[in-house]
């Protein structure tokens, strides 16, 4: 019991600490027009979370957090359920879709941090690969839910003013499908990438304080 205790306090700080820094982001770092933020890391306490008790433990606390963005997206949710948030096609269905794929899905697989700590003994390299993973799988289903959801603004979003020359080129190469696929990539690397190389650097220096990467279970 002391240990199942000890545990969810922890993963409870941890998650804290991750809104904490979420929100903070949020205060100084501009948002994507679209959705999505670069931020100060905020996913690595989730990350660690996973690497110190495991995978299992790691999803379980995914999901927890997964409800708890979706209570801080309530706006982004509530709008999305309203006539015309999706153009003329099917509100409730496409709603459901982005609760599922940006909310459920992306912030549980941040849960997945903890995949390499018994494969890999160096547990900064652990850490740091696991983050690349889990980020990397938010990352997907991001770009599923873009593809799904909002490719009707690909062509827009690569020929306005001031986007590079290549934009329109890729317009004029690709199909509708493909440039919708490329448009969600792009799109949503822009602040994805970024993201996953700076927890990937903060989880080797986080590594390297005592006591904070030991395994507990």
């Amino acid at each position: 019991m002391k240990t199942q205790t000890k545990r969810l306090t922890e993963s409870a700080m941890l998650l804290a600490v991750a809104i904490v820094l979420e929100l903070v982001s949020k205060m100084i770092i501009p948002e994507m027009p679209f959705g999505g933020q670069i931020t100060l890391v905020s996913m690595l306490p989730v990350v660690l979370i996973s690497y110190r008790h495991g995978v299992k433990w790691g999803l379980v606390t995914g999901v927890a957090y997964a409800l708890i963005e979706m209570v801080l997206g309530t706006k982004t949710i509530a709008a999305a359920f309203q006539p015309g948030y999706f153009g003329d096609t099917a509100m409730i269905g496409y709603a459901l879709i982005m609760c599922l794929l940006d909310y459920l899905v992306a912030f549980t697989a941040v849960g997945l941090g903890g995949i390499f700590r018994d494969k890999i003994k160096n547990p900064g390299v652990a850490l740091s690969l696991g983050s690349l993973v889990a980020l990397g799988a938010r990352y997907l289903a991001h770009t599923v839910s873009g593809y799904i959801l909002f490719s009707g603004w690909a062509e827009w979003f690569f020929t306005q003013d001031g986007f590079p020359a290549w934009g329109a080129a890729l317009v004029e190469s690709l199909s509708p499908s493909l440039l919708g696929l490329v448009y969600s990539i792009v799109y949503n690397g822009i602040y994805m990438v970024p993201e996953m190389i700076l927890t990937a650097v903060a989880s080797v220096l986080i590594a390297r304080v005592p006591g904070i990467v030991k395994k507990v279970s």
